[in-house]
């Protein structure tokens, strides 16, 4: 186990290291002027002079890499200010280190992803163990096609509906918004309990389905009816042999939902107006803030990375024959 852990981890900090340096030279050998972009919107001469002087601009591209990855690991020293390790860059536009901001805005993205993470895995994977397990029934026929109609709605058009209808009109919800959770639970909860429910809406949709299709799959197979023909209740061989055995694709889909989520879910922060990594990037792009997107989006890889290498811990746990392949 300890040795397929390590193995994938080690597969992991490579691609990574892939998708750094595919990112930089993407983002400091296209553009003709980086700095330009990196100075934003409202530049003069002057700031985008210090800019180019702190950026190391004329430097080769692969001598700017090596000093942005050294500069990830033990800081780096700016004419404006420092960047303590770990070191994303320095946003010219706000005068603040990269990382600085991520830290500042992640805890609002984890707040909304786990809380929506909750809401999807509980009614999509119950609505669909429930289906499954009537199925050709009316119950079945009513989860399937309400999977698929709630699948096709979007968050841009249910977000404001819901807040227009619960906030406004019924006023059974508080404004959406984000609260610290150790200064104030009751309120951090209130503030996105509107928007897990939103964003969950489209996932639930899909784990639905994915638990329907394979409990069903998995009840076929051989070992689940042996373990009928022995005796055992309906509700043994259900949890017992066909549900563990339905697990891994609902993994697989998890972790990678997961490690978007974390990397910021855009839409939902835009229309609740919630001050997560999803609205930082759009915010960066709005400013042309090239070293805050450019450190968003390398969070938002190392999240996907990350949870990759979770899934295949968990593959390992639920299969043991995965330890060995």
């Amino acid at each position: 186990m300890l040795r397929f852990l390590v193995r994938r981890s080690l597969g992991a900090v490579v691609i990574l290291l892939i998708i750094s340096a595919l990112t930089f030279f993407l983002f400091y050998s296209i553009p003709r002027d980086p700095a330009l972009l990196a100075c934003g919107k409202n530049c003069t001469a002057e700031a985008l002079e210090v800019v180019r002087r702190n950026m190391g601009i004329d430097a080769p591209v692969p001598v700017q890499y090596w000093e942005y990855m050294v500069g990830v690991f033990a800081g780096r020293e700016y004419d404006i200010g420092g960047c303590p390790a770990p070191c994303l860059g320095y946003s010219f536009v706000d005068n603040v280190p990269v990382w600085e901001t991520i830290l500042d805005r992640f805890p609002t993205t984890m707040s909304l992803s786990l809380g929506a993470a909750v809401v999807f895995l509980i009614v999509g994977l119950g609505a669909g163990m429930l289906a499954a397990a009537k199925r050709g029934t009316l119950v079945d026929k009513v989860f399937s096609s309400g999977s698929l109609v709630i699948s096709s709605l979007q968050i841009y058009f249910v977000g404001p509906l819901a807040i227009a209808l619960f906030v406004y009109q019924l006023e059974w919800l508080s404004q959406p918004e984000y609260v610290n959770l150790t200064d104030d639970p009751a309120g951090w909860f209130a503030g996105l309990f509107l928007p897990w429910c939103v964003l969950s809406m489209i996932f639930t949709a899909n784990y639905t389905r994915m638990a329907r299709s394979t409990l069903i799959e998995q009840l076929q197979e051989d070992h689940v009816r042996t373990a009928r023909a022995k005796g055992l209740s309906g509700r043994a061989v259900f949890f017992r042999y066909a549900w563990r055995g339905s697990l891994i694709p609902i993994v697989t889909i998890f972790g990678v939902d997961m490690g978007s989520l974390f990397g910021g879910a855009m839409i939902t922060e835009f229309t609740f107006t919630l001050p997560g990594l999803g609205r930082l990037a759009v915010e960066s792009v709005l400013k042309t803030d090239l070293p805050m997107l450019m450190g968003v989006m390398l969070f938002a890889a190392t999240a996907i990375i990350l949870f990759n290498v979770v899934v295949d811990a968990c593959y390992a746990f639920i299969d043991p024959r995965v330890r060995l392949s």
